[in-house]
């Protein structure tokens, strides 16, 4: 056969495979419904496995790379998992037609927010004087009207936040009020007011971007400031998600932060500022890309592309980030002492003691 009627066949193939891809989203979204009807939950991780060992197996018969059969299944899993999330938002309608104010809606956090409630049944409202995503009503003064909401979402940047927040104080709405900021610590005083004022009130942080459509396996941090039912409510808004929920404190939670955020970005602010002092081309360098290389600019390449003004508020307003820039900054002289020096040893160790440290941790 030459080389067209190869090609023609494997067109054919491809358009197998996509239909047999939507076949198989037909079916995920069947067994979501079936999910949703017996009370069972979204994610199986064992299923998954299941899935996974199969098409390795499966891999192996036919004579291909299993990796490459199941890094295939991954992506498949990803979009049923997305599509199953999205109809069970969706059809449980935590929502229910109550009314939600978001603060700053225009911003992508916060247009994510509105989005997210949107799916879930609110009549959600912006409150942002730049405007707001299409469909969306709203205000240019987020206290330029009525504050009867059922849920109010403040999701602007920090140091408005806890403007706004003391001003809710101040209004003392009837519905919960939450914040999406990335640090807790610069909104102490603004929460204790809204507290003080008798608003139920609570924090959250979504680990995730805007970017996100599935929230499987993402983390959202619940803040306990001193209101159970407006944490249990918050909470509740992704009972119908894959979305893992972690409860903490405050302080803990600026404390964690300070590695999670500020010491990993940090590392990939340090990074791509030596590779842009270094004056090679980016071109040059993907050319001769190692793995280690390839994945650690992947990574960069993400944090660069994002808003420096917030990520200094990350940086600057966080009252634990001292400890883990610092600890960055004697890991980083310790290492170029002992290069050089020419202190093998002093390298060895300290390579030693990361990798202790990562070993000792569960999988």
């Amino acid at each position: 056969m030459d080389i067209p009627q190869l090609r023609a066949q494997l067109d054919q193939i491809d358009r197998d495979l996509v239909y047999l891809a939507a076949e198989r989203q037909r079916i995920v979204a069947e067994i979501g419904r079936s999910k949703r009807g017996t009370g069972r939950p979204l994610r199986d991780f064992k299923r998954e496995k299941e899935v996974l060992d199969n098409v390795r197996g499966h891999a192996r018969e036919a004579g291909i790379d299993p990796e490459l059969a199941a890094g295939l299944m991954e992506l498949l899993i990803g979009a049923s998992l997305t599509r199953q999330e999205q109809d069970t938002v969706r059809a449980l309608s935590q929502g229910n037609g109550r009314r939600a104010l978001v603060i700053g809606g225009n911003g992508r956090m916060g247009g994510w927010f509105a989005r997210f409630l949107d799916a879930q049944g609110f009549a959600v409202e912006i409150g942002d004087p730049t405007g707001a995503p299409e469909g969306f009503a709203r205000r240019e003064r987020w206290d330029a009207g009525p504050l009867d909401h059922d849920l109010i979402v403040v999701a602007t940047p920090l140091r408005p936040a806890a403007r706004i927040l003391a001003g809710l104080a101040s209004h003392r709405p009837p519905g919960i009020v939450f914040d999406l900021g990335s640090i807790k610590t610069p909104l102490r005083e603004s929460l204790q007011a809204l507290q003080a004022a008798g608003v139920r009130t609570t924090s959250i942080h979504p680990m995730f971007g805007p970017s996100a459509n599935v929230l499987a396996g993402r983390h959202v941090i619940l803040i306990d400031t001193g209101n159970r039912d407006a944490l249990e409510a918050a909470r509740a808004l992704f009972a119908s998600t894959t979305a893992v929920t972690v409860e903490m404190d405050l302080d803990e939670h600026d404390q964690m932060i300070a590695l999670v955020l500020g010491l990993s970005h940090a590392l990939n602010i340090a990074f791509t500022a030596a590779l842009a002092g270094s004056g090679v081309a980016p071109e040059r360098l993907r050319a001769v890309s190692s793995t280690t290389f390839g994945a650690q600019l992947a990574i960069a390449e993400g944090v660069a592309r994002e808003n420096p003004h917030l990520y200094f508020e990350i940086q600057s307003l966080n009252a634990h980030n001292g400890p883990a820039l610092t600890a960055l900054d004697e890991a980083v002289h310790t290492l170029l002492a002992a290069v050089r020096s020419g202190d093998e040893q002093q390298f060895v160790d300290l390579m030693s003691r990361g990798r202790d440290y990562l070993h000792a941790l569960p999988e």
